[in-house]
């Protein structure tokens, strides 16, 4: 077996660095914090090193007033080390996508001098493994003058472009110190919400980008139920774990590397270390190749999950800055955006919470914040998802962005929103009703249904469906207008249209079943009743799209109906049906409606009596199986 001998060890500073040279630190997980804890006690020896990095866990004291002669920090992405140097004006963040990075070494943008990196002990054949974090390292290593290293038995050995060979580094120092810990978030109510919308939006077979936190780790959470899902992330962290060791990941329908998960790096708990030590079913390879929307793009189903700070209700997202304050990044958001767009079947996706600071501030916002910048243009979304829903915005207009977004907001804000984006002309005079919930029906609003033909969904009828609620109407034939109406309406007009979808949920009853193919729906069935409330009673009417009949959308539209009315304490359900519409008859009596004459000759009156005069709760009719 073959030994190699280590680098020299680092003694000397002078012999490797010198006033004013560009010092790359490695990221993430991986900075080698012994070697910058040792150049910070010679700092006294030089004068304006640039140190340049991204995030960075654990401390950073090169950031510290008191070295400022010494070091000028310049970082690519902010976190809680350097958010402050930057607002204070004593450090300087270099926005740019995390793919472009690399090019700023490589293309002397950016020229290193000298690179400190931390790896894991060379393996028999001489190579160190970067451990936890290629992504830049890789490129940051490479166009240095010089290499430093802090060898680490603690780093673990990460397959895939990961190695550097000990020939290729200048010094090092052997520092065996325990890998940062990042603990799991604690998962609450809204977290949980926005993961089962956002896990909606996945098909099986789905490839997955996903960031760190409490949202990532949700969606993680509610696709325990999904089947052959893929990894291609810039980073992932310990909520993948559980998914692979069930078989939920497996990447076996994965386009591009089939078999393995690809990532460039990993940030979690010490578990999350030993899965990825010495894995063959994980890759790390650099950002300029994981993080290349090209490369992404050849993910099918490439499903992109990202954050915000806020969205205004055109679509642009602010990701990167609270105001004029720089708090983070561009990062891969742009990039897995736009190759989750272009992958064939993908879906670019940004969630957050509706608000913050315990709920006193809207994130979906009618106007951007002074001084915020856009990270993810409004071209870009197709998909924004909160824990009220999920609004598409592929292919819609401002008007229907608008409504869309409102319809995720918080409550206590879509009022203000939808006055105030009025004053723009956005949305017109007649939209005058907020979006409600259908209480009764849980969360997700949206309840994911297994029937003939395929996969739907029941959800409520809202605002933003005015068009495709014209939609559903125009596909109707003459004879299931006749039906469904009782008389031959000569159109249905926006207006109208936005007066039958603008519905007070909590009164009043409007559900669909809808379709999705990627961000387009299509309503193929839609039941609803009105509450009269002289007599406590729900008039109700449905109807089904041709062509959709037989499936068993309108019984499964009345069985939730009728429940959602009993659980209000209606007496009853009626419905007026003509007398030629004999599978609405039946459909209505297999349900055990009552039949009495209606007002006109034509017409029958069906009554389902949910409260017996005297009955016990026990004692009232249930829906048919």
């Amino acid at each position: 077996m073959a030994t190699h001998t280590l680098p020299p060890r680092l003694t000397d500073w002078k012999r490797y660095l010198k006033s004013g040279d560009r010092v790359f630190i490695g990221s993430n997980a991986a900075c080698p914090h012994a070697l910058t804890d040792d150049l910070v006690k010679h700092a006294g020896d030089f004068r304006d090193l640039e140190m340049v990095h991204i995030l960075i866990l654990g401390p950073h004291p090169w950031t510290e007033a008191k070295y400022g002669r010494t070091f000028n920090v310049n970082s690519l992405f902010l976190g809680p080390g350097t958010r402050k140097p930057v607002a204070y004006g004593v450090a300087d963040y270099t926005p740019c996508f995390l793919s472009e990075i690399p090019s700023l070494f490589t293309d002397g943008i950016l020229p290193i001098d000298v690179a400190l990196i931390q790896v894991s002990p060379p393996d028999q054949y001489g190579y160190c493994s970067l451990g936890p974090s290629v992504d830049i390292v890789a490129s940051g290593w490479k166009s240095a003058r010089c290499v430093i290293a802090q060898i680490n038995a603690r780093v673990p050995r990460t397959l895939g472009e990961s190695f550097i060979h000990v020939s290729s580094i200048h010094a090092c120092i052997e520092a065996d110190l325990p890998m940062p810990v990042l603990p799991p978030p604690e998962l609450d109510e809204t977290a949980i919400r926005i993961g089962q919308y956002v896990a909606q939006l996945i098909e099986d077979g789905s490839t997955l980008q996903m960031g760190i936190g409490r949202i990532p780790d949700a969606v993680l959470r509610a696709l325990t139920g999904h089947k052959n899902l893929g990894i291609h992330t810039e980073m992932f962290s310990d909520g993948v774990i559980e998914l692979f060791d069930s078989g939920v990941i497996n990447n076996a329908q994965k386009t591009l590397h089939p078999g393995k998960m690809i990532v460039s790096f990993c940030m979690g708990t010490q578990k999350l270390y030993d899965f990825v030590h010495d894995n063959p079913h994980v890759e790390f390879h650099p950002s300029e190749y994981v993080n290349n929307p090209a490369v992404i793009a050849r993910n099918h189903k490439m499903v992109a999950i990202n954050s915000a700070i806020e969205v205004d209700l055109s679509g642009q997202v602010v990701s990167d800055s609270v105001g004029r304050r720089f708090y983070s990044g561009i990062g891969g958001q742009v990039d897995f955006i736009r190759g989750a767009a272009m992958s064939p079947g993908g879906r670019p996706i940004i969630a957050l919470p509706s608000t913050a600071k315990n709920g006193t501030i809207s994130k979906i916002v009618p106007f951007l914040t002074e001084g915020s910048g856009v990270v993810t243009s409004r071209g870009d979304v197709h998909y924004v998802v909160t824990e009220y829903g999920v609004a598409t915005l592929r292919g819609k207009s401002i008007r229907e962005r608008a409504l869309e977004l409102i319809q995720v907001a918080h409550p206590d804000f879509r009022d203000t929103l939808l006055s105030q984006v009025r004053t723009q002309h956005w949305v017109p005079d007649y939209q005058v009703t907020q979006p409600s919930r259908v209480e009764e029906l849980g969360d997700p609003q949206a309840v994911k249904l297994r029937l003939k033909g395929g996969v739907f969904h029941l959800r409520p009828l809202r605002a933003a469906d005015e068009r495709i609620y014209q939609n559903f109407f125009y596909s109707h034939d003459d004879e299931t207008v006749l039906q469904r109406y009782r008389y031959r309406p000569d159109g249905m007009s926006r207006q109208k249209a936005s007066h039958m979808v603008n519905v007070n949920q909590s009164r009043d009853l409007a559900l669909c079943i809808v379709r999705r193919k990627g961000p387009h729906e299509a309503i193929l069935a839609v039941g609803r009743y009105f509450w009269i409330e002289s007599e406590n009673i729900g008039d109700a009417s449905f109807v089904v799209r041709e062509g959709n009949r037989a499936k068993g959308m309108a019984s499964t539209l009345l069985t939730t109906m009728i429940e959602i009315a009993r659980a209000r304490s209606l007496a009853a359900l009626s419905c007026v049906v003509r007398v030629d519409n004999k599978p609405m008859r039946r459909l209505l009596e297999k349900f055990a409606f009552e039949t009495h004459a209606g007002g006109e000759p034509m017409e029958l009156k069906m009554v389902l009596p949910l409260v017996t005069p005297g009955a016990t709760p026990a004692e009232r009719p249930s829906s048919p199986a």
